[in-house]
């Protein structure tokens, strides 16, 4: 995967700590009775050390200046669910946020989709944002692809950002994805450094080749530390219904069934499907990951939150942040082509501490990853 040299996020520029060899972990606890025993007999994992990376070779990338937005006008549209959603929608809400308060931003103009809403009715939001004189204009979620290909062509001096989609060819539509597989890495590293059955859950909304990217990930990370660990994989919906991304309630019982069947702990990526999940986890006793923003500081999800081991944080605010910084600068050409680790795009939670006694071994891989070292492939 290529890395990019760019820009944006608090403390990006911050010099990068040398990490050494962690020693092979002991192995875990016996797993317990309701669960089979993973690969390994027994629920024992046999866990190996991350590589060694040397500081200079795992440098994030420098932070772009801070540029005055106070002139521009933003219109930004949001995928099912909208501000308050604990998830992807919220993510790029902190970036609209963050834009107002540190560049000067006049408040956005903000309009959300609608469960079961018509293709239609997204170009029209997009239409109505734009005539209105917004500029940029901001779809959150690939399912906007046809309205900003529409509306952009129609309005070609509008500047207008899609997230998690590149492939509309205009030349006035920067597109905001991600390399959601190097971070789902990190958070299989931590399921596999934490499970005491050696087997460990996924649970996608939609079994898309965006989630896939997901699955894919925590899949290898969790094998780079347990090569034997089991890994149930589950999607709530098949591609083309974009339903299970919204249904806690099937999310609750393929996490049930995971966590029944032997998981410790499941990742959950699956929108607001993700609080099924969190439930089931906590009847069970067991313990989740979250997606997209930290969850554990979700105040929607307070009652749940100490299931949350950590979350794969996709930096949605870092990316519609750092859009709006660089069209008020006039630098979206220097906008990278994918948001990863390097640039702070992807990363890991540690909010609740419940990874904190493994942070230098998380740490290690997420430097291995900077440095090339390793390299996530985003299909299994």
């Amino acid at each position: 995967m290529r890395i990019n040299q760019r820009t944006g996020r608090r403390g990006r520029g911050a010099t990068a700590i040398a990490v050494g060899a962690v020693a092979v972990l002991a192995l875990a606890g016996c797993a317990r009775d309701t669960g089979g025993g993973g690969a390994a007999q027994g629920g024992e994992c046999e866990r190996v050390a991350p590589p060694a990376v040397p500081a200079a070779s795992a440098q994030p990338a420098p932070e772009q200046p801070k540029a005055d937005a106070s002139a521009l006008k933003v219109g930004l549209a949001y995928d099912i669910g909208g501000r308050g959603d604990a998830s992807f929608n919220d993510a790029a809400a902190a970036g609209l946020d963050r834009a107002s308060s540190e560049l000067g931003m006049p408040k956005a103009t903000e309009a959300t989709a609608q469960q079961g809403e018509s293709e239609d009715a997204g170009t029209t939001r997009l239409r109505q944002l734009a005539q209105a004189g917004n500029n940029p204009v901001i779809a959150v979620g690939f399912n906007y692809v046809n309205g900003v290909k529409a509306v952009a062509a129609e309005f070609p001096q509008t500047q207008f950002a899609i997230v998690d989609d590149d492939t509309v060819d205009l030349p006035n539509v920067t597109p905001l994805v991600f390399a959601e597989e190097q971070g789902s890495f990190l958070v299989g590293v931590a399921a596999a450094l934490k499970t005491q059955t050696c087997k460990v859950g996924f649970v996608g909304g939609v079994d898309n080749p965006l989630i896939q990217k997901f699955d894919a990930g925590y899949e290898q990370g969790a094998k780079a530390v347990a090569p034997d660990i089991e890994i149930d994989s589950a999607y709530i919906s098949p591609a083309g219904d974009f339903s299970g991304f919204n249904d806690a309630t099937r999310g609750t019982e393929i996490a049930s069934g995971q966590y029944d069947a032997g998981s410790d702990i499941s990742f959950a990526a699956a929108g607001q499907s993700n609080q099924g999940v969190f439930a089931a986890a906590q009847t069970a006793q067991r313990k989740a990951i979250g997606v997209d923003s930290d969850q554990y500081n979700s105040p929607q999800l307070t009652q749940v939150r100490d299931t949350i081991m950590t979350s794969m944080v996709k930096r949605v605010d870092v990316a519609v942040y750092d859009y709006i910084n660089a069209v008020a600068g006039g630098t979206v050409d220097a906008l990278p082509d994918r948001f990863d680790l390097r640039n702070d795009g992807v990363g890991y939670s540690t909010s609740g501490g419940q990874v904190d006694d493994i942070k230098a071994q998380l740490e290690a891989y997420r430097a291995a990853i900077i440095a090339g070292e390793i390299q996530v492939s985003s299909t299994k």
